[in-house]
């Protein structure tokens, strides 16, 4: 089913197809949500403009951008918007694959709410977005080096933040992890020796 019959319009992820071809890669259909793959990061502004003023999907509203990350991929980000049709009552999801160093053009000034959520994706992934007003991190801390949320960025991090009582202050230091040598006991304590045995107990 490629429409939807809501209060009277149409939603029709049939006619965005079919009116921008060149900029679809692929379209998927899961759980009630369509999801569309764009061609190209080039084409965002123009695809989410269309989106916007198009009188078959009207999503007037972006609730979120995510990223995720996939090491093994030439272009291993997948940025990732949801959008909302308040008209329709329909949601949309709009991915786009990029790499490490190409832009992504900002959609602040079609969905001002993409300023946090694109800072967010900036800095847990490193992905740029182009033209983004201010464009700088947003949960990690000053100084930080690295992106917490790409999959070849340690658990443990880089460097330890931690209160010094001597110095009176927030201290960041190399993070060492020494590993002391420890013996590992492999029997377990909870087994139950062949030659012990209950002694039978008279009622």
């Amino acid at each position: 089913m490629n429409s939807f019959l809501i209060n009277g319009g149409k939603f029709s992820v049939e006619h965005i197809v079919a009116m921008v071809p060149k900029w679809i890669e692929c379209v998927e259909y899961q759980k009630g949500e369509w999801s569309i793959t764009v061609s190209s990061e080039t084409v965002i502004d123009s695809f989410f403009h269309f989106l916007r003023d198009t009188e078959f999907a009207e999503c007037e509203m972006l609730i979120d951008i995510a990223g995720v990350d996939y090491p093994s991929r030439l272009k291993r980000f997948e940025i990732v918007y949801q959008l909302l049709s308040i008209h329709y009552g329909q949601r949309i999801r709009v991915k786009v694959k990029v790499d490490e160093l190409s832009p992504v053009p900002s959609v602040t000034n079609i969905y001002p709410s993409a300023g946090y959520f694109e800072r967010e994706v900036w800095d847990m992934y490193g992905v740029f977005f182009s033209h983004h007003p201010d464009l700088r991190r947003i949960l990690t801390d000053y100084g930080f080096e690295g992106y917490p949320l790409r999959k070849d960025f340690p658990l443990s991090g880089y460097f330890e933040v931690r209160y010094d009582l001597s110095k009176t202050r927030v201290i960041v230091e190399p993070l060492e992890m020494s590993q002391e040598f420890r013996y590992l006991e492999t029997r377990n304590p909870w087994s139950v020796s062949s030659t012990w045995a209950p002694k039978n107990k008279k009622i």
